[in-house]
């Protein structure tokens, strides 16, 4: 798949994901919120919401938690005025990357941003520098015991999915963006309850990357992106070999 994101899979292999609970809790309070302020605090009449209680529940956040966010998407609760935005830039090698934020500060991210960036080698580029490199897509997981290759392709055909792939013990599944919803529901009737359900940005292209210690930086900044309160999701159109990745001690 050319357009398949290897963030995620690096994050997977590499363990960056064991970043601090308090963190990822942040993270996903914030997208409760939003998602409960611009579509209702009912996740059963509200896709984005479900699907971002379903997120917190798998990370095990707690239910008051979880009440809170959405208590304070709706006006219950006093607030932060969060806004989403899009920022840009480059990391080592030409590697595109592309960041979603949530952010009640927009000079203190980019700020943040700009720093961060230049600390490991990249730089924050200007809106629409890198963003018609990634596609705006919808992306599932399942696990691979939800159902075999064959029965899975079917699923997916029928439910109006576009492909997927076998990433570990997954299965990927891609969608346009407006159908995200639509083909996890019609999955879910299948029987396969999926682990994510998500819009995020593929790229259309990929950098190859096979310097070892420009791909150590480039993984080094992606981690440093990760880390900030105000990002939510980073998105690169890097492509490490794993026998190159295997090698790195980042």
């Amino acid at each position: 798949m050319a357009g398949h994101s290897k963030w995620s899979k690096v994050k997977r292999i590499k363990g960056a994901l064991d970043v601090k609970r308090g963190a990822i809790f942040s993270k996903l309070s914030k997208e409760i919120t939003v998602a409960a302020k611009m579509g209702g605090g009912d996740p059963a009449l509200n896709p984005r919401l479900r699907s971002a209680v379903q997120a917190a529940r798998a990370q095990n956040m707690p239910n008051d938690n979880v009440d809170r966010a959405i208590k304070k998407g709706t006006g219950e609760l006093e607030s932060q005025a969060f806004e989403e935005l899009v920022y840009e830039g480059y990391a080592p090698g030409g590697v595109a990357v592309l960041l979603e934020v949530m952010t009640d500060n927009k000079n203190r991210t980019a700020a943040d941003l700009r720093l961060i960036f230049s600390k490991n080698h990249g730089n924050l580029a200007s809106s629409g520098s890198v963003a018609y490199l990634f596609h705006k897509k919808g992306q599932i997981t399942a696990p691979l015991s939800a159902a075999s290759e064959d029965r899975m392709f079917e699923l997916v055909l029928e439910a109006g999915g576009e492909e997927f792939v076998v990433e570990g013990d997954h299965y990927v599944i891609t969608t346009a963006p407006d159908q995200l919803y639509a083909v996890a529901d019609s999955l879910k009737n299948a029987g396969i309850v999926a682990e994510t359900i998500k819009l995020t940005y593929l790229p259309q292209t990929t950098v190859s990357v096979t310097d070892e210690a420009t791909a150590s930086q480039v993984i080094r900044l992606c981690d440093a992106l990760e880390e900030c309160d105000d990002v939510q999701n980073v998105h690169a159109n890097f492509d490490i070999p794993e026998e190159v990745l295997g090698k790195l001690s980042v």
